[in-house]
C-alpha cells in the first residue's frame, strides 16, 4: 500500500520484546536483526515511549548506522501514564525525540485510546499538538493505536479526521472473539478509509504455539510453514494493511519471519480456507461461555473484575501459558480499577443476572486457584 514517499514490504518490526542480555537489551544483537531485516527489503519499525528502554536502542541499532531517509520509524505517546498536565504528555514526545535521535517520526501514534484511557488525549489537547508538530515537519503521519469496541473506535474516528491510521490487534484467534472484536474494529477502520497497522498477529506470540488440534490443522495444510507464518500472513492478507507488526526477540524468530514475508503475496482461496478451519478449532475448544456484557459486574458487591477473570482463564485453557495468562488477569482487571477472584464472598448475585447462566462462583473460585493474589 502506498502510504509513505515509497512502497513499504509488508513486515513491521515490533520493538517491544526485544532480547535480553541479562536484564538489558542486547543491543549487538538487536543491530543484527535490524541488517537482517533491512537487507530483506523491510523498512518500518515500532517503538514506544513506554518501551522501557526500545527507543534508545532503536537508535543505536538503527538511527545510527542507517540513513535516516532509509527507513520509517514509529513511536508513541501514553498521556495516560503518570500525566498530571499537558506539559507532562508533551514532554513524552520531546523524550521520544531524545531518545531516538531520529529528528522526525514518519508515524507518531497516541498509545492505546479505549475505555478509559481516551480522555487523556482531549483532556491535555494532544490532537491539535499532534497537528502542530506534523506542519513543524517532526512528524509526517498522525495515528493511533487502539483497544476496545468498535463503537467507540468510530466514535473517536469522527471527533477526530486528522488520523491517517489506526493501529489495532489483529489475529485469527481474536477475528470473531467478543471481548477483542478484530473482525469489528477493522471492519469500523475499513468504513473510514483509515490504513491499519496490525498489533499482535500472534497474540503475544501464542499462535506461534496454538493448541494441538490447531496445530495439526495447519501442518496438514502445509508441513514446512510455522504456526506464526499462518497467522502473520492471515492479518497481511487483509485489504487496507499498511503493516504487520512483529514483536520478534531473537534473530531465529527474525529469520523465520522474513522468509515468507520478504517477498509477501496473498493467501490463495484454499490458505484462507485453512486459516478458518484453524479458527474455528480454537474457538470449538469448551471455554467459560462469558460473552463479557458485564452485567455481572453491575451488581458485584465486591467489584471483582468477573470478565476480565474469564478471559484470562479461557486464555490459559487454550494456549496453557500461566505467565501470560496472569499477565492478562492483571491488565484486565487490576488494569481496570476491579478487584481478583480470590475476593469473591459468593453471594450469587452475580449468578441472577447472567444470560449466559454461567456457574460464576464455581469459575472464580477455579480462577482464584489458579491466578492467586497478584501483587
Amino acid at each position: 500500500m502506498k502510504f509513505f514517499q515509497q512502497e513499504i514490504k509488508k513486515l513491521g518490526f515490533g520493538l517491544m520484546r526485544l532480547p535480553k542480555q541479562g536484564e538489558s537489551i542486547d543491543i549487538e544483537q538487536v543491530k543484527e536483526m535490524v541488517d537482517r531485516f533491512m537487507a530483506a527489503g523491510c523498512t518500518y519499525f515500532d517503538t514506544a515511549w513506554a518501551y522501557a528502554g526500545s527507543e534508545d536502542a532503536i537508535r543505536q541499532a538503527l538511527v545510527e548506522r542507517y540513513p535516516r531517509e532509509s527507513f520509517q520509524l514509529a513511536t508513541k505517546n501514553a498521556a495516560w501514564i503518570n500525566c498530571k498536565t499537558r506539559e507532562d504528555a508533551i514532554a513524552q514526545f520531546e523524550t521520544s525525540l531524545r531518545q531516538t535521535g531520529a529528528g522526525y517520526f514518519d508515524n507518531y501514534l497516541l498509545h492505546n485510546l479505549g475505555e478509559g484511557r481516551t480522555h487523556y488525549f482531549d483532556d491535555f489537547d494532544l490532537w491539535e499538538f499532534v497537528k502542530e508538530k506534523k506542519a513543524e515537519g517532526k512528524i509526517r503521519h498522525i495515528g493511533f493505536s487502539f483497544h476496545s469496541t468498535p463503537e467507540e473506535l468510530e466514535e473517536i474516528l469522527i471527533a477526530h479526521p486528522e488520523a491517517e491510521f489506526v493501529q489495532l490487534q489483529i489475529n485469527y484467534a481474536d477475528w470473531e472473539d467478543k471481548a477483542v472484536q478484530s473482525r469489528g474494529v477493522y471492519e469500523v477502520a475499513r468504513k473510514y478509509g483509515k490504513p491499519v497497522v496490525v498489533m499482535e498477529p500472534v497474540k503475544g506470540g501464542l499462535l506461534a504455539n496454538p493448541p494441538e488440534a490447531v496445530a495439526n490443522v495447519l501442518k496438514a495444510a502445509d508441513p514446512e510453514a510455522s504456526a506464526a507464518s499462518w497467522a502473520i500472513r492471515f492479518a497481511a492478507d487483509l485489504e487496507g494493511v499498511l503493516v504487520v507488526l512483529s514483536g520478534m526477540s531473537n534473530v531465529e524468530q527474525m529469520e523465520d519471519n522474513l522468509s515468507y514475508m520478504k517477498d509477501f503475496t496473498h493467501l490463495t482461496q484454499a490458505q484462507r480456507d485453512t486459516v478458518e478451519q484453524a479458527r474455528q478449532t480454537l474457538a470449538s475448544i469448551p471455554l467459560i461461555p462469558c460473552t463479557t456484557c458485564n452485567y455481572c459486574a453491575k451488581v458485584c458487591p465486591m467489584e471483582i473484575g468477573i470478565s476480565g477473570t474469564f478471559t484470562a482463564a479461557n486464555t490459559y485453557t487454550l494456549f496453557q501459558n500461566l505467565q501470560v495468562a496472569k499477565d492478562r488477569e492483571s491488565w484486565l482487571v487490576g488494569g481496570h480499577g476491579r478487584k481478583q477472584a480470590v475476593n469473591c464472598i459468593r453471594c450469587g448475585a452475580c449468578e441472577q443476572v447472567c444470560p449466559q447462566h454461567i456457574a460464576i462462583r464455581e469459575e472464580l473460585a477455579k480462577a482464584a486457584d489458579l491466578f492467586g493474589q497478584q501483587k
